[in-house]
């Protein structure tokens, strides 16, 4: 069992959520529990573990809730531009909240989508290749791994 397991509280759509990120993330996803709570302050509340790629997520709807913002993200390790290309398409759909990789998905949920390369190239000892990945990730909204490798060779 995780010891730290992200909690989202929708104000009725966790169902619905559970379902598209079980689409989205596919592969080794799966709900894990799913129960409705009665005779509660806000009614009955729906429940939902998921398993998000080896990641629990426990998903609640339970009415009015303050709505999520960019102050929480999860990331998400892509090792290939197809896997970020993915994860961008499936995701976006706010196009004002999109920059330097992260994104909000139709339940306003942010999300970063970042290749494994990012890191590597910004630890880069050389500072000055390091800095052209920085400004070249900071003028992206999608990363676009051959765009950081350009840069990091320039």
């Amino acid at each position: 069992m995780q010891k730290i397991t992200p909690f989202l509280w929708f104000e009725s759509s966790a169902k619905e959520a559970a379902d598209f990120y079980l689409s989205v993330f596919g592969e080794g996803s799966r709900t894990i529990d799913q129960s409705i709570l009665h005779n509660t302050p806000s009614g009955a509340v729906e429940i939902i573990t998921l398993l998000l790629r080896g990641q629990e997520f426990t998903l609640m709807s339970a009415g009015p809730f303050k709505k999520f913002n960019e102050a929480i993200s999860f990331v998400i390790s892509c090792e290939n531009q197809e896997e970020v290309d993915h994860y961008w398409e499936k995701l976006s759909v706010v196009d004002e909240a999109v920059q330097c990789g992260w994104l909000k998905d139709k339940y306003g949920v942010s999300w970063q989508v970042v290749p494994t390369i990012l890191t590597t190239l910004l630890k880069d000892e050389d500072k000055e290749k390091a800095g052209r990945v920085m400004q070249a990730m900071l003028q992206m909204k999608k990363i676009e791994i051959q765009a950081l490798e350009d840069a990091y060779n320039a």
